[in-house]
């Protein structure tokens, strides 16, 4: 008799902990040494998956504080698996054996107090930490790099994950920090509300961690950014709780949720958040065109930003992008469009949209221009490809391949020049240290009507055993383009520790003056998150 087999919940996979995800997720051997086969240059034979019990992890430095022991986890597993982010370079130094310095212990407070308590300790005793959400950081956001302290404190807030509280007629909650996407929208599911931020790791992520970064989300327009979302904030800082009034708005001097917002751990702990919230949409369309100019799928993004249509989803996708994704095997572009509401249909924003990309040479479905199911068939092949790209990712970092990518954002006009020279800058210097040529593709991930965030994806055969220098080498050409074409050093994936010298000089002189007193005032031992921001 044929059965089914019982497909796994998240009740009962594991993450891993060296790479994206879900551990039962990632490509099996065939299928990586498939896909190395692609890229000229890589490993015969994959990696092996790396195992924690191959990692020298030494004893604790520190013995955890006796009345918060019973938060804090020693053991080999939990310390390795708070270790890194989610990065290439990090995937890579896992599966060589390098994974950096481990943390001593692994800490998951349950409310404001053992937070405060833990943070108390840890600057009597010079222990550096490390505030962790989901892990997902692809910058260097949550590791420790340097000796300076004597220990390291990996502060994991998912035990503090519950909605506290509805405002169902002002449309808002209270959120605690911890909380990982599904469980976030799972909890408002009962009220008919959503958060609606669905960055690529939100499975995998949590609000804290969303707030911290100033992570982008599901919006391609409008509300890109979780800021957007933001009424208040609650931090425990190591001088004290900052809490700000809940309200729609306020011109009440600098604000002190912009303080927080992106601070990557290194000035407080967000512990939770009241943020605006939303109707379920019940009326969503998608469609896709396909262009043969690239240059001319640009304009025709434009022109949708700088219409009032207001689309949840614009991604365009040159061709190397869209054949990767499975979106277009024909060399054109593809823009990927979607509407949604909860108030009535979007058949006519659509419509809009479609006819403006069309009069900027667009196609929608087949070579006729005529609307096909091949139109819903590239949306369904982009978002599949969008969910498991992490982890074809890691496969080919098996391979001994380099695949990462890096996002920025310019304003319009320096958009064309910029997309050019990146490619050709980092193609040119990955040939030049691994004797093969690089495929660079880009997409756009959000527009607006001043300018857009391209989005590159970078696949080479790396350097064996070199491959995190390599790959280093690779991100400090891009990021010199980017400072050439006052392009940002990251539109949403945080500046970590990969991005450090990039934001030092994006910023402004007196500003890092600033940022610097303030750090100092909120964490005057120098235990928050050393290395991110400031020194």
């Amino acid at each position: 008799m044929s059965g089914t087999t019982p497909q796994p919940t998240s009740a009962t996979r594991t993450r891993s902990w060296w790479g994206w995800g879900w551990a039962d997720a990632h490509p099996d051997d065939a299928e990586c040494a498939a896909m190395g086969a692609l890229i000229p240059g890589t490993l015969a034979h994959p990696l092996p998956v790396p195992r924690v019990r191959d990692l020298a992890v030494e004893r604790p430095a520190v013995e955890p504080p006796a009345g918060l022991a019973h938060l804090v986890a020693t053991g080999p597993e939990e310390r390795a698996a708070h270790a890194m982010g989610k990065a290439y370079r990090d995937v890579v130094r896992a599966l060589r054996g390098r994974p950096g310095r481990i943390p001593d212990l692994v800490a998951r407070p349950t409310d404001e107090r053992e937070v405060a308590d833990l943070l108390d300790w840890a600057g009597e005793r010079q222990v550096a930490v490390v505030p962790y959400g989901g892990g997902s950081s692809v910058s260097g956001g949550v590791e420790y790099r340097g000796d300076t302290h004597r220990a390291v404190l990996s502060l994991d807030l998912t035990a503090m994950g519950r909605v506290l509280e509805v405002d169902a007629v002002g449309r808002a909650a209270r959120i605690q920090a911890g909380a990982l996407g599904p469980s976030l929208e799972n909890q408002l599911r009962p009220h008919g509300l959503t958060l609606r931020h669905f960055p690529q790791s939100f499975e995998f992520s949590t609000l804290g961690g969303w707030l911290a970064t100033r992570a982008g989300g599901h919006y391609a327009t409008g509300r890109t950014h979780i800021d957007d979302f933001v009424q208040s904030l609650r931090v425990v800082t190591p001088a004290g709780t900052s809490a700000s009034w809940r309200l729609p708005a306020s011109g009440a001097g600098p604000s002190p949720d912009r303080l927080f917002l992106g601070s990557e751990g290194a000035l407080g702990v967000i512990t939770e958040a009241w943020v605006r919230l939303q109707e379920r949409p019940t009326h969503k369309e998608s469609a896709s065109l396909s262009f043969t100019d690239f240059h001319a799928a640009l304009e025709a993004v434009r022109a949708i930003a700088q219409s009032d249509l207001a689309p949840a989803n614009c991604r365009l996708l040159d061709a190397g992008e869209a054949a990767l994704s499975g979106s277009s095997h024909d060399g054109s572009a593809v823009l990927v469009l979607g509407f949604e509401s909860a108030d009535g249909p979007v058949t006519a924003r659509l419509g809009q949209a479609v006819d403006l990309a069309r009069s900027h040479g667009g196609r929608r479905g087949g070579a006729d221009g005529a609307d096909t199911a091949d139109s819903d068939a590239a949306v369904g092949a982009w978002r599949s490809a969008f969910l498991r790209m992490p982890y074809l990712r890691d496969g080919l970092a098996r391979m001994g391949a380099v695949a990462e990518t890096f996002e920025t954002a310019a304003t319009w006009d320096r958009i064309p020049g910029l997309i050019e020279a990146v490619r050709r800058e980092v193609g040119e210097a990955a040939l030049k240290a691994s004797g093969h040529p690089a495929t660079v593709n880009c997409r756009l991930t959000h527009v607006y009507p001043d300018g857009a965030a391209p989005y590159f994806t970078v696949l080479a055969a790396g350097r064996p055993g070199d491959e995190v220098a390599f790959w280093d080498d690779l991100k400090a050409v891009a990021s010199d383009v980017l400072h050439r074409h006052r392009a940002t050093i990251t539109h949403h994936h945080a500046v970590g520790r990969d991005h450090r010298p990039g934001y030092d000089r994006q910023r402004p002189d007196p500003f890092a003056l600033a940022l610097r007193a303030a750090k100092g005032a909120l964490d005057p031992r120098g235990i928050l998150n050393p290395g991110v921001l400031v020194d």
